[in-house]
């Protein structure tokens, strides 16, 4: 288990900030950490990493206490916070490098294009930092999580900035690294579509607790919270009105159809049954359900209460 904590408390000025906060990661799986801003995601976060000492409660990080064997569980962690912060004056790879020799990392400079190539900054190798855009400062915050190659990664807002292409690309890296390297990564973020794409499991925050956690397709499942689509149709139907299984068709707004989409069924795989039988689709919107639905009930919820 790379994070366990348990039942974790802390107060901040004699004011309460985790109430009761619990929070399981192993090898290789991908973790959304959810919840409205103010639940106290990041203060976990910094309970995590060691900078932080709880009032009650557990935590083993790459199985040691944080507080107890900082440096070796830092050397193994790779962090990106929401807000970083970057020398201007000096190239990415030079930046890349600095960090490296903290780490004691090979730190040459076919070392550092490789991590630059990693994240999509190998055109701005030798570019300083000051020049970079919003979207490529986010990048570099990424390579230099990944410098101490490390077997836990936490990203707060890791996407932010980038523009569709970006976070695609942005998502292929976190994948290939959980499936393939075996990373455990801790994503903290508000855009459910990443936690959708990536998360195998997510726990969600509210007010200094943790009120759920566990499989992401378990948990939208057995919250009944059906995806739904808007579909736009080039023209009208065919007659036969064979549906693929878990597909059902609300309503029609003129040359829009609201469908809603089983949590058990994959969407792509029924757009493509309904094309195969002549759906004349020309567009598909996600229109809300599933994980952005789960989410919303919860945290209203708990927020009334």
């Amino acid at each position: 288990m790379l994070i366990d904590m348990q039942h974790v408390q802390l107060s901040l000025n004699d004011a309460p900030v985790l109430r009761d906060v619990s929070l399981s990661l192993g090898e290789g799986e991908i973790y959304g950490l959810l919840g409205p801003n103010g639940a106290g995601k990041s203060t976990t976060i910094a309970v995590v990493l060691g900078l932080l000492s709880p009032d009650a409660g557990q935590v083993q990080v790459l199985g040691q206490d944080p507080l107890v064997q900082p440096v070796a569980v830092h050397r193994q962690v790779g962090v990106l916070p929401e807000q970083n912060g970057f020398y201007g004056w000096m190239t990415g790879s030079d930046y890349l490098a600095f960090f490296a020799r903290l780490y004691g990392r090979p730190h040459d400079a076919e070392a550092m294009r490789a991590l630059m190539a990693q994240v999509g900054l190998a055109p701005r190798d030798g570019q300083r930092i000051a020049t970079y855009s919003r979207g490529m400062a986010q990048r570099l915050g990424l390579a230099r999580a990944l410098v101490p190659q490390p077997r836990l990664l936490i990203l707060d807002e890791p996407t932010n900035g980038l523009d569709p292409r970006g976070r695609r690309e942005i998502h292929d890296v976190l994948i290939e690294l959980s499936t393939r390297h075996g990373v455990g990564i801790l994503l903290c973020t508000h855009l459910l579509d990443d936690v959708d794409r990536l998360c195998q499991r997510i726990g969600i925050m509210v007010e200094g607790r943790s009120v759920v956690e566990g499989g992401l397709s378990e948990l939208i499942r057995s919250g009944h919270s059906a995806a739904r689509f808007r579909v736009r149709l080039r023209e009208a139907p065919p007659a036969d009105t064979r549906r693929p299984t878990g597909v059902s068709f609300i309503r029609s707004e003129g040359e829009w159809w609201i469908a809603d989409v089983d949590p058990s069924t994959q969407p792509e795989q029924a757009w493509r049954e309904l094309l195969f039988l002549g759906w004349p689709i020309v567009e598909v919107v996600r229109a809300g359900g599933g994980l952005e639905d789960l989410y919303l009930s919860i945290t209203e919820q708990r927020t009334a209460a």
